[in-house]
């Protein structure tokens, strides 16, 4: 937890992340991070596998000068307790649980793999809340799926315990490094500070952290079943966008792209020469373009 520094002004505090906990109705414990001030639109940072809020600490700050960030932990994540029966559906519940108890109203909503289910559920739920989408290597159309999924295809079709082995062989520490790593040139990959799979897999192995893995690759399939009503909810609202993807991502293909382009025609995009957790390399430039993206979409 970062303390506030009593010399800094009341405007500056709000900018200070302070991380909160929330006992959710089901009894598990929520961890989250707020920063900013709570009478500006709402911003709700969602990390993907195998991360969690701490993918955002670098751009936090920054983004508290524009909006209230929210930056859960999503349950059996970080510092969050892991759920008796986690999917994608149920994370939904928890983050909608911890927007009403925040009192949050409009908000934009940014998406990250794991997270883009979860996201884009909040979104077609409350679509007139809605102020914006942030979309980083969320996959929402079949062109996303590149060659790396084929063992999950086979599983979810025959979900067999050797085909479930064969989807899961991922859930290793080498496999956890590859989701930084994967795809990266040696000089970008140079970028990234320390080594943030370690605490990742720390966290993996905790009771109950290889369910949640296995139960949420499973229940993707679902959320894949959703691609037509997510294409409309997209082609009919066209909620205000910006795109921040890393070309490199090996795990979301980059005709991806094309598909969000393609259902908001006035998307902004911005192609990196990144990965799959691009604020490991990028934070900067996408700290930069999502605060432009919010101040812009806010303006009268």
């Amino acid at each position: 937890m970062i303390e506030p520094i009593p010399e800094q002004c009341e405007e500056c505090r709000h900018d200070i992340p302070t991380q909160q906990r929330l006992r959710l109705s089901g009894g598990t414990e929520l961890c989250f991070i707020t920063a900013g001030d709570a009478s500006k639109p709402a911003l709700l940072l969602l990390h993907g596998f195998p991360s969690s809020s701490r993918t955002f600490q670098g751009i936090i700050p920054g983004l508290a000068r524009v909006a209230f960030v929210i930056a859960p932990d999503l349950p059996g994540y970080g510092q969050s307790a892991p759920l008796p029966a986690p999917s994608f559906e149920a994370f939904s519940g928890a983050i909608q649980e911890l927007l009403r108890h925040l009192a949050i109203d409009r908000r934009f909503i940014y998406l990250h793999d794991w997270g883009a289910p979860v996201g884009l559920q909040i979104a077609m739920q409350s679509p007139d809340l809605v102020c914006g989408l942030i979309v980083q290597s969320a996959n929402a159309h079949r062109t996303g799926f590149g060659p790396q999924w084929q063992a999950t295809f086979e599983f979810w079709s025959n979900p067999t315990e050797e085909n479930e082995r064969e989807a899961t062989a991922f859930l290793t520490l080498e496999g956890t490094r590859e989701q930084y790593l994967g795809g990266l040139p040696e000089d970008v990959a140079a970028r990234i500070k320390g080594e943030p799979w370690i605490e990742d897999w720390r966290v993996m192995n905790q009771p109950g952290g290889m369910e949640t893995q296995r139960a949420l690759l499973a229940d993707y399939a679902n959320h894949a079943a959703r691609f037509s009503l997510i294409a409309d909810y997209i082609e009919k609202r066209q909620p205000p966008a910006l795109m921040l993807w890393g070309r490199h991502d090996p795990f979301f293909d980059i005709a991806e792209t094309l598909s969000w382009m393609q259902d908001l025609p006035r998307m902004e995009a911005h192609i990196f020469d990144g990965g799959h957790f691009l604020l490991e390399t990028h934070a900067e430039a996408a700290a930069a373009l999502m605060t432009d993206f919010i101040e812009r979409t806010q303006r009268p």
